[in-house]
């Protein structure tokens, strides 16, 4: 299974970016899916899932501000950040841990 993401970028305080994670190799609608972020001498730290069923749940320093949500046409999964902060700086990897696949990480950068 091969997972690609895009999306990132640098983004003033406020702003908002959509990342998107391509899946190959598998039909990513059987599975759950998350988002994950590591931050410059952090560990990597758990953001987002959504599950096969389309259930939610979010870190809670993210909820109301990051949306996840897939798209199985598209064999794709997304994130959408908004109301972004200089915390949420990090290295954002999409992960389907059925098969224990991630993602080369996209780079999002929050600052003025």
């Amino acid at each position: 299974v091969q997972l690609v993401e895009s999306g990132g970028g640098l983004v003033q305080p406020g702003g908002s970016l959509r990342l998107s994670c391509v899946a190959s190799g598998s039909d990513l609608s059987r599975y759950a899916m998350h988002w994950y972020r590591q931050a410059p001498g952090e560990q990597r730290e758990w953001v987002a899932v959504v599950t096969k069923g389309d259930t939610t749940t979010y870190l809670d320093s993210v909820k109301g501000r990051f949306t996840i949500s897939r798209d199985n046409t598209k064999n794709t999964v997304y994130l959408q950040m908004d109301n972004l902060k200089p915390e949420d700086t990090a290295v954002y990897y999409c992960h389907m841990a059925a098969h224990d696949s991630w993602g080369q990480g996209t780079q999002v950068t929050v600052s003025s």
